[in-house]
């Protein structure tokens, strides 16, 4: 859990298209972003280079290292790309059909057409077995454990990797997937096998189901993955303990990685929306909207009322996910989508040039016209100096596939064509934001908006204009955010028990007792799982939370309880706080109505020494204002203007400057129109108001 006397804190978030570094020096308290190109054939390659190049970069050796963290899109790749091993699943006889069947819910209400089944078993490899779990855990027919072991002998020969075991109401009572588990492994010692009871121990086949059937499939890609990272670092001399970057914001070790990857699918995102509750923290700031928008898609986080938002259960590709993990929204809008004119009217995404062959102006053979290619054509990037002149970019290319595609078509001059590029791609986003925060209640005008990752700062403004936004933060290395978010993260682990009790109207005796009963279990295999990792009694928190309805409901709403011992007086604020959390979301409540509590959940957490930083720009006593490096025409507002350009790392804390301006930075820019003024603090973010 420590780092020891080894005073380097490393920080790796690996994308499509770079591997970005974050590292803390508690020798200077100083901090340092780095950047190399990703290597997709083997990540753990990239990840190597990148950290032999910040070590001559930056005065360290890697024998510095103490701590390593690390997110990783390996999970989230290997489902989109279907690069899965052969698997199986053993279930309940008589429930075989459950993924496939889903739920009845459609998203597509008046199409004479089924939606797809995303599956990613196929019905010919899911197999029923005798066995019989009644709701409240009571077996009413034993395990037929002779056909287990049948089952697992065969299906090695049959080739199949993994085995997921989901057995009906095994969240009641686990007795007969834990003997299957036990069985499968002893038949077929090669096979990855998981069990419901251990990857989503929770009410709801169908979500237990398909996170099981993840979690098996991705245990021999993550576990390969690990081993090839684990040798590489061992290779070049780093021998500082590996965390995974999970989805619910903490961190774990490798063999929990590799016993539960399913936790690994929001790996990446999860570092920008802690960097976002890093960023409001420092800022005093309880409303903050971060969009990390790269170059294929936009990622949303919120931090409302100073805390990130949290979901038991997400969803990838079509496929649902019983987990908890942070919230985050993504759509179809980066630098690399490509806009085209479709039945008279200009659409921008969800399509992607992504890096090969990338937008027009990467000249590397793309054709159609992108959003990046819309900024080189208003001069908002600067072609000739991008990624600090290492990369050149088409401008005339760029200005010439905008009036070919979108200009002609529409009758616009390139200017307007565009612009209305960026307009398209800028409501998605804002259309985006505004759906997530109208799920909480929220009014976008009580936030504060973050731009980060590569591309955000180029549309920040008219997004945060367009959502009535007067405030901006703007993130010091906006462009390797991700990672210094999970630079901070802590050790963490997320245990859950489902059971269905009344929470009121004369039923929190029952609930109370029964409560007691869970929220001492959990503690106890928390505790246990925090003493296995090396946490020390100290560094230990615990946080409740549970899962409530209104009984009929078929959607429970996730309340926070805090590391509170149930009582009739703690069960009576919690359902007090039910109310208002589903009159705030929904804009209606009942307190004469009988609540439930579906799920009672603990998060684990173990802390780490949080890295100190030093002030990143200087004294702000008498700050010298801002000299521009030079100015250019940039199209900003529906017309030329000449636009002042400042180099982000010249400016001082304290000073600042109004639009319109550009400033430029290492990997990213930023767009300041008329009416906005930005102030630099000492921190290095930078904040941004409407005048």
């Amino acid at each position: 859990m420590s780092q020891s006397n080894r005073p380097i804190r490393v920080a790796v978030d690996i994308g499509g298209t770079f591997t970005d570094i974050e590292i803390h020096d508690a020798r200077t308290r100083q901090a340092h972003a780095h950047k190399t190109p990703s290597t997709p054939d083997d990540p753990s390659r990239g990840l190597a280079t990148g950290l032999q190049e910040a070590g001559q970069l930056f005065g360290f050796t890697l024998a510095d290292i103490g701590l390593l963290l690390h997110g990783t899109t390996i999970a989230t790749n290997a489902v989109l790309e279907r690069k899965l091993p052969k698997g199986a699943m053993l279930t309940t006889a008589g429930f075989e059909d459950v993924l496939e069947i889903g739920r009845h819910m459609r998203k597509e209400l008046y199409s004479l057409v089924a939606e797809p089944r995303a599956l990613l078993i196929p019905r010919q490899q899911r197999f029923g077995v005798a066995e019989r779990v009644r709701y409240d855990g009571a077996v009413e027919t034993p395990l037929d454990e002779a056909a287990v072991t049948d089952l697992a002998k065969r299906l090695v020969d049959d080739g199949v990797e993994a085995l997921a075991i989901g057995f009906l109401n095994a969240y009641a009572n686990p007795d007969h997937e834990r003997r299957a588990l036990e069985i499968a492994e002893a038949a077929a010692p090669g096979l990855a096998v998981s069990a419901s009871h251990e990857a989503s121990p929770e009410i709801r086949e169908l979500e237990r189901f398909s996170t099981t059937a993840l979690n098996a499939l991705l245990k021999p890609v993550v576990s390969r993955y690990l081993e090839q990272v684990e040798g590489r670092l061992a290779a070049i001399g780093v021998t500082a303990p590996l965390y995974l970057v999970q989805s619910n914001g903490g961190v774990a070790k490798p063999a929990e990685a590799a016993r539960l990857p399913a936790k690994l699918l929001l790996s990446g995102p999860a570092g920008g929306a802690m960097a976002m509750a890093a960023l409001a923290a420092r800022h005093g700031l309880k409303n903050l909207v971060g969009i990390d928008m790269g170059g294929t898609s936009a990622d949303i986080s919120v931090v409302s009322d100073s805390a990130i938002g949290q979901t038991p259960e997400g969803e990838i590709d079509g496929l649902p996910v019983r987990l908890p993990m942070i919230e985050i929204r993504t759509i179809g809008a980066g630098g690399g989508s490509l806009a085209r004119v479709e039945a008279g009217g200009l659409r921008v995404g969800p399509e992607s040039a992504g890096a090969m062959p990338g937008p027009v102006s990467y000249k590397r053979g793309g054709t159609q016209p992108a959003v990046t290619d819309a900024n080189v054509a208003l001069a908002r990037i600067d072609a000739p100096s991008f990624l600090g002149g290492a990369m050149p970019l088409d401008d005339a290319g760029a200005r010439n596939a905008i009036a070919e595609h979108v200009g002609a078509p529409l009758g616009l001059g390139a200017e307007a064509a565009a612009a209305g590029v960026l307009e398209v791609a800028d409501a998605h986003m804002g259309d985006a934001i505004r759906l997530s925060l109208f799920e909480k209640g929220a009014d976008p005008a009580d936030f504060a908006l973050a731009p980060f990752g590569g591309a955000a700062g180029l549309h920040a403004a008219a997004i945060a204009d367009s959502l009535d936004m007067r405030r901006m933060v703007l993130p010091a290395n906006a462009s390797t955010l991700s990672a210094r978010g999970i630079l901070a993260a802590d050790l963490r682990h997320d245990l859950a028990r489902s059971r269905r009790l009344r929470a009121n109207t004369g039923g929190e005796a029952d609930a109370v007792a029964a409560l007691q009963d869970m929220a001492a279990d959990l503690r106890a295999e928390a505790e246990a799982a925090l003493i296995r990792d090396g946490v020390e009694a100290d560094a230990r928190a615990y946080e409740f939370s549970a899962d409530m309805r209104y009984r009929g409901q078929a959607y429970e709403l996730v309340i926070p309880w805090g590391d509170v011992a149930p009582s009739a007086a703690s069960l009576a604020d919690l359902v007090q706080r039910f109310h208002i959390e589903h009159a705030a979301r929904f804009a209606h409540s009942d307190e004469a109505d009988v609540v439930e509590i579906a799920t009672l959940r603990l998060a684990a957490i173990g802390r780490m020494p949080d890295p100190e930083l030093a002030d990143a720009a200087g004294a702000s006593g008498d700050p010298a204002p801002p000299v521009p490096s030079g100015s250019r025409r940039v199209w900003l507002d529906d017309a030329w203007v000449e636009a002042a350009i400042y180099q982000r790392g010249d400016i001082d804390a304290g000073a600042s400057l109004t639009g319109p301006a550009i400033i430029e930075e290492a990997f990213t820019t930023l767009v300041v129109p008329a009416r906005w003024t930005v102030t630099m603090t000492p921190s290095g973010d930078m904040l941004a108001e409407k005048n």
